[in-house]
């Protein structure tokens, strides 16, 4: 039986040589058809729901489809059905889409080979000028890519995203002109590959399969690189790392040592931070106060790197660590402020106040120091409940402060002449965080007769009623945010790796020594690109000569003690103690994953190589025998499609008992 004879709508006929559009067009009529129904609330966790019209398109895929850009497509179509549910008159329905897109993306994945998975999921999809040429090869697109990587080294990581449309609401609506739409669909995804889709589309379940969280740990640990030599021709492309070939200086885009060489950067803020307090200095800057300045326009110009390699606020804002790098840079920029105002003045107050500022700096520092526990499963799984049940806490703020201004208007009011505004402000204040004794003390002062029954009623609000209401709301947060706690740990962690290592920068300067690039960027005016690239990476070798001799030694020292390779790694959290890694860095392994046959018209490279592969399932657990599973998937087909014939002759005949 073929795909098209299954329940449901036909497979769309995917070939090599679609472009990224012509790609989700087809995939999006198939998913409006076969999905019309909202996901139901008990089964939102679950692929069953859709296994009746998503296997003929899976089972197709995995056996048909070697499109390179297939995964990417699947996970963009999340974003554009994500899109239509805010304007849908079927709620909930396009969110099934979304989530069915989802689910199709790591079903895929989930039969690859490691190999493969590398393949697929970190193609970068081609500018959308390539797009319109078929036939180009491999080696036009690295150049292509190369060229304007040249262009701007400094390009963002994900740009700016706006919903768009394929007129795909409706069965009905493919005979809409959408063209235009399209193409600003597909333009959005461009030099972008399909994990980094997958953080944009918010596709938290899909990062969270197994087989995806390989390749991400691969990445962490620095078995798979973007950059594999340090040069004015160096070509971004995901491989595997060879040691014997790649240059080490690459190794400082290893997103592990990076955190690594952060912690250690903190450390020394903090070092300074304390020097700078202890020994105050009214009448000049100190050298350990120099420093400290430095360390904050360096910290505050990686930030501004980060943010713009991004591309997104959204993006940049997803790691829960943001607002405290921000905080620290305003902190520290308003210290700054302060003491150069209060040294060219003379002003004591005005240098009080400045170290005062400066004295904030540590509710900021000291935890951010330790954000590198948050990469801990553990720790880390606490992380999105803090951040959700603030959120929640935030919302619910909004109605406490309606209330306090209405009782606090009152009571001034009936205050005057008693209490002044301030001080009747700081009692209810007093009063909202478990003081109500003291309200009942000043109600008479305040009136004699209101006094008492609105301070009981002020009472019986913010203590009894606001504040259970509040608890209520905190724990049943918790509870739904623990459902998905790991979900959101391991999506927070991705986009860390992947903000950190695929960066279209190839020379990235640990602060504060990225102030010395600083320098460079007058000569943009006299010299070409080449040759200011080159002189780049002359100056990060010359500065991180000893970071790039610690990494080296670390990785000698793992080489020569494979038995304490998990525990001194940091594996990344899905990995376990004792378990075998899955990219090993080795000279067989390490070729070129973008080389690929380019006969034919194919604009992408082709996809699986044509050789036996062990399917695996969504949660990466090998399976016994493909022609075993796909006999299994024709022989449920087969009974669902008698399912539904017998269901549908069983309703003609109620209707026929009901019509006599």
């Amino acid at each position: 039986m073929s795909y098209s004879d299954r329940i449901g709508p036909d497979v769309p006929q995917l070939g090599n040589a679609d472009t990224f559009d012509e790609l989700t067009k087809k995939l999006s009529f198939y998913f409006s058809e076969a999905i019309t129904l909202p996901l139901p609330q008990n089964e939102e966790r679950s692929a069953l729901p859709f296994n009746r019209k998503l296997s003929p398109l899976i089972n197709a895929l995995s056996d048909t489809c070697h499109h390179p850009a297939i995964v990417s497509a699947l996970l963009a179509l999340k974003v554009h059905f994500t899109a239509l549910e805010g304007e849908s008159d079927e709620p909930g329905v396009n969110e099934a889409r979304g989530f069915a897109c989802e689910i199709v993306a790591w079903q895929f994945v989930a039969n690859l080979t490691p190999r493969d998975a590398i393949d697929y999921l970190l193609f970068e999809l081609p500018p959308a000028s390539d797009l319109d040429q078929s036939g180009v090869d491999t080696d036009q697109h690295n150049n292509t890519t190369e060229e304007s990587l040249h262009r701007n080294e400094g390009a963002p990581l994900l740009g700016e995203r706006h919903a768009s449309y394929f007129s795909t609401d409706t069965v009905q609506s493919r005979s809409v002109a959408a063209g235009a739409h399209s193409d600003e669909f597909t333009t959005q995804f461009e030099k972008l590959n399909a994990l980094e889709i997958a953080a944009v589309s918010n596709s938290k379940r899909f990062l969270s399969q197994k087989p995806v969280q390989n390749i991400i740990n691969g990445l962490w640990r620095g078995d798979i690189v973007f950059w594999d030599t340090l040069g004015w021709k160096s070509i971004r492309r995901p491989q595997l790392y060879n040691r014997q070939r790649a240059d080490p200086f690459c190794r400082l885009r290893v997103p592990r040592y990076l955190k690594i060489f952060e912690t250690l950067y903190f450390m020394v803020f903090l070092g300074l931070y304390y020097a700078v307090l202890v020994r105050r200095s009214f009448d000049y800057i100190t050298l350990a106060e120099a420093l400290l300045y430095v360390w904050i326009a360096g910290f505050a110009y990686d930030e501004f790197g980060d943010w713009q390699d991004a591309g997104q606020t959204s993006f940049y804002a997803t790691d829960f660590w943001w607002t405290w790098d921000i905080s620290i840079v305003v902190v520290g920029i308003a210290f700054a402020t302060l003491r150069i105002v209060g040294l060219s003045t003379a002003s004591t107050s005005t240098i009080d106040l400045a170290y005062d500022v400066l004295g904030l700096e540590a509710l900021f520092l000291v935890p951010r120091i330790f954000s590198l526990l948050s990469l801990n499963s553990y720790f880390g799984t606490l992380i999105p409940c803090l951040k959700e049940m603030t959120k929640d806490f935030c919302k619910f703020l909004s109605l406490v402060v309606i209330l306090y201004l209405g009782f606090l208007t009152t009571f001034v009011l009936l205050a005057r002449g008693t209490y002044t505004p301030r001080e009747m402000s700081w009692i209810l204040i007093k009063v909202f965080f478990g003081s109500s004794y003291l309200g009942f003390d000043v109600a008479k002062e305040i009136s004699p007769f209101f006094g008492p029954p609105v301070m009981l009623i002020f009472v019986a609000l913010t203590n009894i009623l606001l504040i259970t209401s509040l608890i209520s709301l905190l724990s049943n947060s918790l509870s739904k945010v623990l459902d998905h706690a790991r979900d959101e740990y391991l999506f927070i962690y991705s986009v860390y790796v992947l903000e950190a290592s695929s960066s279209s920068r190839l020379t990235y300067f640990l602060p504060p020594l990225n102030l010395i690039p600083l320098l460079l960027r007058p000569l943009r005016l006299v010299l070409p690109s080449e040759r200011l690239r080159s002189t780049r990476i002359a100056l990060l070798k010359a500065t991180h000569v000893p970071f790039v001799a610690a990494i080296w030694a670390y990785e000698k020292m793992l080489l020569a003690s494979q038995k304490h390779q998990s525990e001194l790694s940091m594996s990344g959290p899905g990995s376990h103690s004792g378990t075998k890694r899955l990219f090993r860095p080795s000279h067989q392994l390490a070729r070129s994953l973008t080389a690929r046959p380019t006969s034919g018209r194919t604009m992408y490279p082709t996809g699986r190589p044509q050789t036996p592969q062990t399917p695996k399932t969504g949660d990466g657990s090998v399976e016994a025998d493909p022609q075993l599973k796909s006999l299994v998937l024709k022989l449920t087909a087969q009974v669902e499609k008698l399912a539904a014939v017998v269901s549908q002759l069983q309703e003609e005949r109620e209707a026929n008992s009901v019509a006599a």
